[in-house]
């Protein structure tokens, strides 16, 4: 007896006959809310297995208001926490029914036409991970197309029409900076990442409002052009390469890992120093890299996955408003600071 091969001509009415239900007990088997028992479920499911039965994903699209399909705008891939973030969102929300359509954002300049292409492929939302995009250009082209939901991630937007899902930066820089002054650290240095006009951090700004209400002393800091371990390393050099001994810093606070773990790479292989003894180095985000034995890195752990599946709360829910929310994570301590 031969096998009915599969094709990609099967439809929801031969996997109807196959199980001896209707067509409508097929499509409610693959969705995930519907009305259905378990029982018929696994049936249907098992039948439309070995059909190769896929349903047109499209077709279903048209026929409701949801496509259970997003755009992931994300820039700066050189920042190892981007692809932490990206295995938390996309697990999330494959494990919840929706499916992404990842756009990587050239610059600034491409941001808006990336809005625009993802708005026609009828996206339920638009997340942006990154920080090439400008609030007006955001406002702009939100009114100009259909975009449903437009989600800011990890970041904190000041536009009204969108919907912002990040850490708590003032009570998590306000734990990092009460954690250097409790362990003695009196010259502390930020190294800050890259200023922009788009949806922005306050860390810098916050350590600094801190050490000076607390010890009268203004902190110095440096920007770094992008999340890049190698431009951060190029930086802490030079900004210390002709520093006399008296002159460093006892601490160097980064805004996030990937510039922490240049700088720790400054410090010993350029400046030829020791972390911690000479210079130590905090960081932010708790990227997998930093706790290696090469780095043993204390940062500040984001609460990635809490984040991630409140961001498929906001997917699902009918609301537009008020959705904001900001997260609580945690000090990471290890060798380093």
């Amino acid at each position: 007896m031969t096998t009915q091969p599969k094709t990609a001509n099967i439809t929801a009415d031969d996997v109807a006959i196959a199980a001896g239900v209707s067509r409508w007990t097929v499509n409610r088997a693959f969705k995930k809310d519907a009305s259905i028992s378990p029982k018929t479920r696994d049936k249907v499911m098992k039948i439309a297995e070995e059909m190769g039965y896929i349903p047109d994903l499209r077709a279903a699209s048209l026929a409701s208001d949801r496509s259970n399909l997003v755009a992931l705008l994300v820039d700066d891939f050189s920042n190892p926490h981007k692809l932490v973030m990206l295995e938390r969102l996309t697990t999330a929300m494959r494990s919840r029914g929706w499916d992404t359509l990842l756009v990587n954002t050239l610059d600034a300049n491409d941001t808006a036409p990336a809005l625009m292409h993802a708005s026609r492929r009828r996206v339920d939302a638009s997340i942006l991970i990154g920080l090439q995009f400008d609030d007006d250009v955001l406002e702009t082209v939100q009114k100009a197309h259909n975009i449903k939901k437009l989600i800011i991630f990890a970041r904190r937007s000041e536009q009204e029409n969108t919907i912002s899902i990040c850490v708590d930066d003032r009570q998590a820089t306000l734990e990092i900076a009460n954690y250097v002054a409790d362990k003695g650290y009196k010259k502390p240095f930020y190294v800050a990442g890259p200023r922009t006009t788009s949806a922005h951090l306050s860390r810098k700004e916050t350590f600094a409002e801190y050490w000076s209400n607390t010890f009268g002393t203004d902190v110095q800091s440096l920007a770094v052009g992008a999340y890049d371990s190698i431009l951060a390393t190029n930086a802490v050099q030079t900004r210390f390469a002709n520093v006399p001994s008296d002159g460093l810093p006892d601490i160097l606070v980064c805004e996030n890992d990937a510039i922490a773990m240049g700088a720790i790479d400054a410090v010993r292989h350029h400046l030829g120093l020791r972390v911690p003894e000479d210079i130590a180095v905090f960081g932010f985000d708790d990227v997998p890299q930093g706790a290696s034995p090469n780095y043993r890195l204390s940062t500040y752990r984001q609460p990635m996955t809490d984040m991630a599946n409140y961001l498929v709360d906001v997917l699902e829910s009918n609301d537009t408003t008020n959705m904001d929310r900001q997260f609580i994570g945690t000090l990471i301590i290890r060798e380093s600071a």
